[in-house]
């Protein structure tokens, strides 16, 4: 069965004006700020990120606590908050003390930044439009490919069950919704009539739409729905890791630059006295080290370098369309993900 969107994302505003009420215990605020606090003193810092980033931050997070204990001679924990891309920033924006957000792509940050907790210029606070790696969208499929799915047009053949989140909520399935976009635009010829008719045609095929990527892959990976998950390629390769003979991975033909994006939250920081450790702890994603941590949890590293490295991991050959080829997340999102837009236009829940 099908989510019914809108109601899918009234319960889900609802439980994050409830997660706000609670928010000041989630990250132990203090009155005394970090920056005030003695050196023997534990600084504390919430990461509210995005599904996929789990097994990134559960590494990244150890690292950095060595790093920032050497650089200045100081404690530091990192508290970890997952879920939909989309639903995290709505949640930070009712209230969910973040002293940074890492979420999956720079529209939700500007979500976040809207509600007044951001300023404004955060896309260049950090090297590559503050995104300290990128990724694509692959198609995860079942050992030995048994419906032979090879391109984005074997998704819309009747029998084949699609996994995918819902782009109302998860970033993840936002960019799975453009890639599509991308190739059917390519496939027509720029046709859009026959472009939304294609999405229509995939859409109808998709079994349930989670509310993140991490509960697409669960559908798909655990509870065995489906024929085909898309997916994150950091994501699909977790799930080769985790089970080598039961899955496989796709590239399709066309698909996107993914660009998940980091930013300090500056009232919470201004408020904590947290602005130091939390802008070393993004800065820190760009080191080697760091760089390498992406890679190695199947995230592409944004030094062009440390890419290389991962040459037998990557096809660094796909063709990647990116998000300017929509105009910008505004313009995309008002187009095709906003109340009304497309996806609402060509969706019918079942």
């Amino acid at each position: 069965m099908k989510t019914n969107t809108k109601s899918f994302l009234h319960k889900a505003f609802i439980a994050a004006s409830a997660l706000a009420i609670g928010a000041a215990g989630f990250t132990g605020c203090s009155s005394v700020k970090a920056e005030d606090a003695g050196e023997d003193e534990v600084i504390t810092l919430t990461n509210v990120s995005y599904d996929p980033t789990r097994e990134l931050y559960e590494a990244y997070n150890k690292v950095f606590a060595e790093h920032y204990k050497e650089l200045t001679g100081r404690d530091v924990e990192i508290t970890q908050s997952h879920g939909g891309s989309g639903k995290q920033a709505l949640e930070v924006a009712n209230g969910l003390e973040a002293d940074v957000v890492t979420l999956a792509l720079e529209y939700d940050v500007n979500a976040v930044r809207d509600a007044g907790l951001i300023e404004d210029g955060w896309v260049s606070e950090f090297p590559n439009d503050s995104a300290p790696y990128t990724s694509t969208i692959v198609f995860l499929v079942r050992k030995g490919n048994p419906k032979e799915i090879k391109d984005w047009d074997d998704l819309i053949k009747e029998g084949v069950g699609v996994i995918t989140p819902n782009p109302k909520t998860s970033g993840g399935a936002r960019w799975n919704y453009l890639a599509a976009w991308a190739y059917a635009d390519k496939l027509y010829g720029g046709d859009e009539a026959q472009v939304k008719d294609f999405i229509k045609k995939l859409y109808q095929n998709v079994l349930v739409l989670d509310s993140g990527a991490r509960g697409a892959t669960t559908s798909f990976v655990e509870n065995g729905q489906g024929d085909v998950l898309l997916a994150w390629e950091n994501e699909a390769y977790l799930s080769i890791k985790d089970y080598p003979d039961d899955y496989e991975i796709i590239t399709p033909s066309v698909s996107i630059l993914a660009q998940p994006s980091v930013a300090i939250v500056d009232k919470v920081v201004d408020k904590r006295g947290t602005r130091d450790a939390a802008t070393e702890y993004l800065n820190f994603l760009y080191s080697d080290e760091a760089q390498r941590i992406a890679g190695d949890n199947y995230y592409r590293p944004s030094n062009e370098a440390i890419l290389k490295e991962y040459a037998d991991t990557f096809d660094l050959n796909v063709n990647l369309v990116t998000i300017q080829q929509f105009g910008g997340w505004d313009e995309a999102q008002t187009k095709h993900f906003a109340d009304g837009g497309v996806f609402d236009e060509i969706y019918e829940a079942k």
